[in-house]
């Protein structure tokens, strides 16, 4: 539910109303926007005396958010949010467009300097990289853990870029909150909420990607859980979900990028590696994402996609990002290189 105040409320008036709600139990957000004063009430599952709170001088009108989705919505906040990465690279709302590349697990450090200075060279602006991997094979490669993390850390000190990797674990949680500038949680782990919870308390930057058999409304609803835990800073990251198609490792849904920018004020990543599985196809999908509304891109980079431990057949090689950055370098942040 949200109480819009109107335009000349003062800030007194606005602390009456909140008070108020707080007396009778309520947890109320104070919610400033361009167009907009307002404030929110979550998880008001008792009765809200509706005549009551309007005589408050300052009042507006009272509205009621229509998805079961609250905080994550349009509605709820209108004016975009904009997610703080980390070196000063920002996603969401009319900024320039933000790209995060890099291998689909750390190998060695060699690989990952080679690849981020490459990175860095061409504009992509965050480096992301697997440190714990899980694999549908339990005799696939895993990743190399804690020590991939200290490789990730050093590599992205070093080229000045945020670092992204995946929590497979809730008891990986503090060390990613040390090495990491934003926590992955991948498509197998959108609907563990015991996970979501805790991240939502850590106050970190988190990537949710879209399971591969979740609607929208659950995809939202698992943001959902971040944020009622107190932390607004998500992006969200459609990765391809799975349907009876067999010819690609997934089915890139661009129909939600469009619709969750209409739902939603949260910034959206478009993954056409994980989308399609195919490397020849990442390019031209990485541009359909951007053409119906995505925040930004999140793609494989290896410098051998032929040796990689893990999705080489869908990851660009060094010469691929360089001519895909160079075709798109208008829409994109300009970082400064190293």
């Amino acid at each position: 539910m949200l109480i819009v105040m109107k335009h000349d409320a003062t800030e007194e008036q606005m602390g009456k109303v909140l008070a108020h709600l707080k007396t009778r139990g309520f947890q109320a957000e104070k919610l400033i926007g361009s167009e907009r004063t307002a404030i929110g009430i979550m998880g008001n599952r008792g009765f809200v005396d509706l005549d009551e709170v309007t005589r408050f001088e300052g009042v507006r009108e009272i509205l009621h958010v229509s998805k079961p989705y609250k905080l994550v919505s349009r509605e709820w906040r209108p004016d975009p949010t904009i997610v703080d990465m980390g070196f000063g690279v920002k996603i969401g709302g009319d900024l320039p467009r933000v790209v995060i590349g890099g291998p689909c697990c750390v190998e060695n450090e060699e690989m990952l300097i080679e690849t981020a200075r490459e990175l860095k060279k061409v504009g992509v602006h965050a480096l992301r990289g697997g440190a714990f991997k899980p694999r549908t094979s339990p005799y696939s490669f895993q990743g190399l853990g804690v020590p991939a993390l200290h490789m990730l850390r050093k590599v992205g000190d070093e080229y000045q870029m945020p670092i992204v990797t995946e929590l497979l674990h809730i008891h990986q949680l503090d060390a990613l909150n040390q090495y990491a500038d934003v926590i992955q949680i991948g498509a197998r782990n959108m609907q563990n909420f015991e996970m979501l919870v805790e991240v939502g308390k850590s106050k970190k930057p988190v990537l949710l990607k879209r399971g591969m058999s979740a609607t929208v409304e659950e995809f939202l609803l698992a943001a959902e859980y971040i944020l009622s835990n107190g932390n607004s800073k998500v992006i969200l990251c459609e990765r391809g979900i799975r349907t009876f198609e067999t010819s690609t490792r997934n089915t890139l849904d661009l129909n939600s990028v469009a619709l969750m920018n209409d739902l939603s004020h949260l910034p959206i990543l478009v993954d056409p590696s994980h989308g399609t599985g195919v490397a020849r196809l990442v390019a031209r999908l990485a541009k359909g994402s951007l053409a119906v509304g995505a925040h930004g891109l999140m793609i494989e980079v290896h410098p051998n996609p032929s040796k990689a431990f893990s999705d080489g057949a869908q990851s660009l090689d060094l010469s691929q990002i360089r001519q895909l950055m160079s075709e798109m370098k208008t829409q994109f942040q300009t970082p400064s290189s190293k």
